[in-house]
């Protein structure tokens, strides 16, 4: 959870509510969080503010958060989609974190208590044979580019997006990430793939950015690529790719605490989203372990130390 480095100002219950925010919003840019997460903390908050239609600091109070919270568990938010329960819940889920944090730091004594998330729907994935289609579907060097480096980094989009050349050090198979979700920098490391068309690539390109390319173009070059690949476009997204990326990366023996660091999470609970998907692979070895026959038998292993 984010940390705050300076106190709010004296007086502070005097001041407007939307002031208030904004010395809020400064203070959490102090903290050093990214620009995309005090835009996440400025939207919730307003949120609630908005509704509760008070003037000043001094007049807030737990009931306000209440009175909102159930109004927005009952009609969504303006931009829900009509009937998504799930998706309103969570959205309210992190608006309630952010209004909680806010006024926490405005020193309401107050507990103010968070929506509970939904339950996490399955993450999905791709299979090899899926990834390998995508990787022949590619009609040029860039669309090869984009489908190695996430599925062997992980990046997210917006980090592949605002990669430069000069982040890329193909000597030490190392990619520097400066614009992490939390403003943080990283590294993630390139595999053989990765750095035979990275090579390739950097050969003839001229700009300064490593992948020119929108959000909204990415998006579409890779659903393209599911449609020439003949995968369904459903299923392809630049963010399975980095599912994809991690479930393969456990698969193959990375521990956990090394996988967080180059998914750049800040908490490993939110990593080990990813164990849970082995459970197939894990079920297969059980059952190859414990079903084959014994060497002087064909009754199958029953269990260890079985006699």
């Amino acid at each position: 959870m984010t940390r705050y480095q300076l106190p709010p100002p004296e007086g502070v219950s005097e001041l407007s509510v939307w002031d208030a925010l904004e010395e809020f919003l400064l203070n959490l840019r102090s903290s050093g969080v990214s620009e995309k997460t005090v835009k996440s903390y400025k939207v919730g908050i307003s949120d609630f503010l908005k509704f509760c239609g008070k003037q000043y600091v001094k007049e807030l109070n737990v009931n306000d958060v209440i009175r909102w919270r159930l109004a927005r568990l009952k009609n969504g938010f303006n931009k829900s989609v009509k009937g998504d329960s799930k998706a309103t819940q969570l959205t309210l889920h992190y608006y309630s974190l952010y209004v909680r944090a806010f006024l926490k730091w405005l020193g309401l004594k107050d507990e103010v208590s968070v929506v509970k998330a939904p339950r996490r729907r399955v993450v999905a994935t791709l299979t090899e044979n899926e990834v390998i289609k995508l990787l022949s579907a590619s009609r040029d060097t860039l669309d090869l580019l984009i489908i190695c480096l996430l599925i062997e980094t992980g990046l997210r989009a917006q980090e592949l997006l605002s990669l430069t050349v000069n982040d890329v050090d193909l000597t030490n198979k190392e990619v520097y990430v400066r614009l992490g979700k939390y403003g943080e920098e990283r590294v993630v490391f390139i595999g053989p793939l990765t750095e035979e068309v990275l090579s390739k690539y950097l050969e003839t390109h001229s700009e300064d950015r490593l992948v020119p390319l929108t959000y909204s173009g990415l998006y579409r070059r890779v659903k393209t690529l599911a449609k020439r690949a003949g995968i369904d476009p459903k299923k392809v997204r630049p963010h399975i790719l980095r599912h994809t990326f991690a479930t393969e990366a456990l698969k193959r023996g990375l521990a956990l605490p090394a996988l967080q660091r180059i998914l750049g999470h800040r908490d490993i609970k939110t990593t080990q989203i990813y164990l849970h998907l082995l459970k197939e692979d894990v079920k297969k070895l059980y059952m190859n372990v414990f079903t084959r026959p014994t060497n002087n038998s064909n009754t199958p292993t029953v269990g260890v130390g079985s006699t």
